[in-house]
């Protein structure tokens, strides 16, 4: 699924313009990019949660040179998926094989 299949998900279900759908979608996603930011921890029950995961810094390797670098530390957005969510997914309808 795509941005644009949620826009014209969230347009039909909602019964609302495309438009305000869209809006609907960025205000969303602009407010959970804003709370990482900040390091906030995003958690939607039944859903999952988005966290910053710290890494430090290290010594890494250009793979083409050989040269070796430093990598400075860095944060990187994680998502932990629910219980609910995992549950739904393995107890879901199957797929036909063939």
């Amino acid at each position: 699924m795509t941005k644009a299949d949620l826009i014209n998900l969230i347009s039909e279900k909602a019964g609302i313009t495309r438009v305000k759908a869209e809006t609907v979608v960025n205000t969303i996603f602009d407010s959970m990019v804003e709370a990482l930011m900040r390091d906030d921890r995003i958690e939607i029950r039944g859903f999952g949660s988005f966290v910053n995961r710290q890494y430090g810094a290290y010594k890494g390797r250009n793979p083409r040179t050989g040269e070796i670098i430093n990598v400075e530390e860095k944060k990187l957005p994680f998502f932990k998926v629910g219980k609910e969510l995992k549950e739904d997914i393995n107890n879901g309808p199957k797929k036909k094989e063939g």
